[in-house]
C-alpha cells in the first residue's frame, strides 16, 4: 500500500497532546485523521514522530500515513478541513518502510519564558515572574547535559526500556530584555524531560537546588529533592532530522 509522509505545525494550546485517546478528547492526530476520514472517506490511523503533551505546540512535526485513495492537492484539500491551529505544510510520497518515529535521528525543541507582562506572548511563552541569569542557567544546563541517563528528568509512570538520551545541544540564549530561550536537541526525550529540565534550570537559578544535588541525582539515578515541571505553553518541537536516502 503506499504511503505517504506529511509535515504539519500546529498551536497545541486547546488540545490535549498529539496522540488520539480512548476519550472523546481534541487531539491533534484525531483532528487530523478526522479531516482524512472526511475528505477520503476512509479510516486513516496516522502515525506520528513523537507524542507531545497537552499544550505543547510544533513546527514541522512529521507523521505518514498509507492509503490507496489518490491524495492530490492533500495541503489544500487538509488545510481547508482542519482548524486554523493546525497547518499542514506538505505531504509527499515515501518508501512503504519508512517511519516517522523510528526512522527519526533528532529532534529539537525550544522552551521559551518571558519576565515582563505581555499579552501577545502566553500562548507560546511561559510568563516567570522573577529575574533570571543567563549564566546560572546554562551552568545547570551544561551539567545536565553532560549525562546520558536521565531518570531524574522523567515523569512518573512513563513505560520506557531506557533512561538514555544523547543531548548533541543545550543552549539557553537571551532575545532581548526578559526574554530567553532554551534550545535542546537529542536523539530522543523521555516524557516530560525538556520541562523539568527547564525547571531544574529555573530553580538553581531561585538557589532551591544546588549543582551538588543534580550531579547526586544523576550519579545515582534518583529522584532531584525538588522537581519543577515548567507550564507546557513556552515549549515548542522545532525540528526532526531523518537520514538522507
Amino acid at each position: 500500500m503506499p504511503r505517504y509522509k506529511a509535515s504539519v505545525s500546529y498551536d497545541g494550546t486547546d488540545f490535549c497532546g498529539w496522540q488520539a485517546q480512548k476519550q472523546d478528547l481534541p487531539t491533534v492526530q484525531g483532528t487530523i485523521e478526522q479531516a482524512l476520514f472526511t475528505w477520503l472517506r476512509e479510516e486513516i490511523t496516522i502515525s506520528g514522530c513523537g507524542r507531545t503533551d497537552s499544550g505543547v505546540h510544533a513546527r514541522g512535526y512529521c507523521f505518514h500515513f498509507d492509503t490507496e485513495a489518490t491524495v492530490d492537492n492533500a495541503v489544500y484539500k487538509l488545510n481547508a478541513l482542519l482548524p486554523t491551529s493546525i497547518a499542514i505544510e506538505q505531504v509527499v510520497p515515501t518508501t512503504s518502510d519508512f517511519h516517522a518515529r523510528f526512522d527519526a535521528t533528532s529532534r529539537s525543541y525550544e522552551f521559551r519564558i518571558h519576565t515582563t507582562k505581555d499579552p501577545f506572548k502566553n500562548r507560546f511563552s511561559y510568563r516567570y515572574y522573577g529575574s533570571l541569569e543567563i549564566e546560572k542557567l546554562q551552568e545547570c544546563l551544561d551539567v545536565i547535559s553532560s549525562y546520558q541517563a536521565f531518570f531524574p528528568f522523567c515523569k512518573s509512570k512513563t513505560d520506557v526500556k531506557t533512561m538514555d538520551c544523547d543531548i548533541r545541544e543545550a543552549q539557553w540564549m537571551s532575545e532581548g530584555e526578559g526574554n530567553y530561550v532554551m534550545r535542546i536537541t537529542a536523539d530522543r526525550f523521555l516524557r516530560g524531560m525538556i520541562r523539568l529540565i527547564v525547571g531544574a534550570c529555573i530553580n538553581y537559578n531561585k538557589g532551591k537546588l544546588a549543582i551538588a544535588d543534580i550531579k547526586k541525582s544523576l550519579d545515582v539515578q534518583s529522584l532531584l529533592s525538588t522537581s519543577y515541571s515548567v507550564p507546557a505553553c513556552g515549549l515548542c518541537l522545532m525540528d526532526i532530522k531523518y537520514p538522507e536516502k
